[in-house]
């Protein structure tokens, strides 16, 4: 068997590592004439019945897990909004992968979290 030629591919031919993305998907139109924002709801309910860690924010969801988890579930959330009748959607994703994989979505902002008591 070849060696991988890379520590991601080595991260994720071993099972470890993990990757933060936040996504926000602006679908045109945002909803429909009975709920303004049907078209966001069909992409973030992609996100949170995925089983990640995930955290739902007033202009973006940030979700958390192994790469090609998250990968998956960006992607299905971004399809989910055209699926559930928008015309077009615009989908903007911030990614952070680690080599040393220590960063999660709690030690991130944890220190903010803190100060509010």
């Amino acid at each position: 068997q070849g060696r991988p030629q890379n520590l991601i591919s080595v991260m994720r031919a071993e099972g470890s590592g993990q990757l933060i993305a936040e996504i926000q998907v602006l679908p045109t139109p945002a909803g429909t004439a009975t709920h303004q924002w049907a078209h966001v709801d069909s992409a973030i309910d992609v996100i949170t019945r995925s089983g990640l860690n995930d955290e739902v924010g007033p202009l973006g969801t940030t979700v958390e897990g192994m790469p090609d988890a998250v990968w998956d579930t960006v992607r299905r959330a971004h399809e989910a909004a055209l699926a559930h009748g928008a015309s077009g959607v615009l989908t903007v994703i911030k990614v952070l992968e680690e080599t040393d994989g220590t960063s999660t979505m709690h030690t991130l902002t944890e220190s903010h979290h803190a100060r509010r008591g």
